[in-house]
């Protein structure tokens, strides 16, 4: 439904945003989040589960939470039917080129600025039509952050940053350190030195940068060195990191009842 970018807001303010990754596929879960008070919830269907319809459904369970949705390519088809859904911000991986930038964002924005196809008088962006004047705020409440996840990436960075419409500069630290052969090894000088020389060209833009905590940076460094955007942690790791928690708390338990040693009364008593 229509209402304004709150997101798009906070930054325009010289905000800081700090989010959290949703890609297990659960509106419940998203909405548990959304409630939860992180900025934004980063909704991923790139690598997350689900197609266009779970986006409709996961955007009404957080009406709580600002949404950026990551989709899956830069196609205008997709980008064309999420953002009448009712994404305002969104996000586009993979973005090599000025020119994939270009395309990006003027599938985001009705014409004269972009190539946006018009439903409005019936898509849930326009609150089904109800919103006035929607097709004149439709672009003004627009948020687009394209990926810079490559090598290749990193030596357009300048180009790409210069970039109309292009609002957040978010680099995708991991593929771009598999870009160069090292998958996993965020914190390794040469994956390192790639950051700093995006980072530069995106500061020197006047972009927000963006970004999640990696092997080479904390979220409290990531802050110092200029960051506005951050995704931080992801749904399903949530999950899996307290299910593996609660687990190893009952073996432990059941390793001292074994043993014949004292348990501690208090332990073990939440369930929900």
């Amino acid at each position: 439904m229509f209402k304004p970018n709150r997101l798009k807001a906070q930054l325009l303010a010289g905000e800081t945003v700090y989010g959290c990754w949703v890609g297990g596929g659960s509106p419940t879960n998203a909405e548990i989040l959304g409630h939860i008070g992180f900025d934004f919830l980063l909704v991923d269907h790139e690598h997350g589960v689900g197609e266009s319809r779970e986006i409709m459904e996961t955007l009404r369970a957080i009406q709580t939470t600002p949404a950026l949705v990551r989709v899956p390519w830069n196609d205008h088809v997709f980008l064309k039917r999420v953002i009448d859904a009712g994404v305002q911000s969104v996000m586009i991986p993979s973005v090599d080129t000025a020119e994939a930038a270009r395309a990006a964002v003027r599938a985001c924005l009705y014409p004269p600025h972009g190539i946006r196809g018009y439903a409005a008088g019936v898509v849930r962006a326009s609150t089904f039509g109800l919103e006035p004047d929607y097709i004149h705020k439709a672009n003004g409440e627009m948020l687009i952050a394209v990926q810079l996840e490559s090598y290749t990436a990193v030596e357009n960075a300048v180009e790409i940053a210069a970039v109309e419409g292009a609002d957040i500069i978010f680099i995708g630290v991991n593929d771009l350190a598999g870009s160069i052969g090292r998958l996993e090894q965020t914190g390794h000088p040469d994956v390192q030195a790639l950051v700093r020389k995006a980072e530069a060209a995106i500061r020197a833009s006047g972009k927000i940068m963006g970004t999640v905590p990696n092997g080479g940076a904390s979220v409290g460094q990531l802050i110092e060195r200029g960051y506005r955007v951050i995704a931080g942690p992801h749904d399903v790791a949530l999950l899996r990191d307290a299910g593996l928690a609660a687990l190893a708390d009952y073996k432990a338990l059941r390793s001292k009842l074994a043993n014949g040693d004292a348990v501690d009364a208090g332990g073990l008593t939440r369930s929900y």
